[in-house]
């Protein structure tokens, strides 16, 4: 979860399923070795491009994946220390949003539900 200095909030659009053409924060799998600030680094620098530092857990929250497996998805608020945006592997598009912003996007589902529960929606 990575918030940039005027409060906006990085969402990645998928690329691919699940959730293809939907807004989401930037995630995906553990690698072996990983842990899962490290894995939250990875994968934000391969969706957006930005560097970041990995820093509280805000939350974790499980979601069903395919063949009745049950996703385990931690959330780490995260600083950007360089790079440059632009959609990487996964996703099609990237961009910072705005708390008005993200109610016109069509988001993963509970997204929005979550970050309001976490406090932690953008301004």
């Amino acid at each position: 979860m990575v918030h940039d200095e005027a409060g906006r909030l990085l969402l990645v659009r998928r690329g691919r399923e699940p959730g293809r053409g939907l807004w989401s924060l930037p995630g995906g799998r553990l690698e072996a070795d990983e842990t899962p600030a490290e894995a939250a680094v990875r994968e934000v620098r391969e969706e957006t491009g930005l560097d970041v530092l990995a820093g509280r857990l805000i939350g974790s929250v499980e979601r069903p994946g395919p063949a009745g497996r049950t996703y385990l998805i931690d959330d780490f608020a995260c600083t950007v220390r360089g790079g440059t945006l632009r959609p990487g592997d996964d996703a099609d598009d990237v961009r910072w949003v705005t708390g008005a912003e993200i109610g016109t996007l069509p988001l993963s589902p509970d997204l929005l539900a979550t970050l309001t529960g976490w406090a932690v929606l953008p301004r």
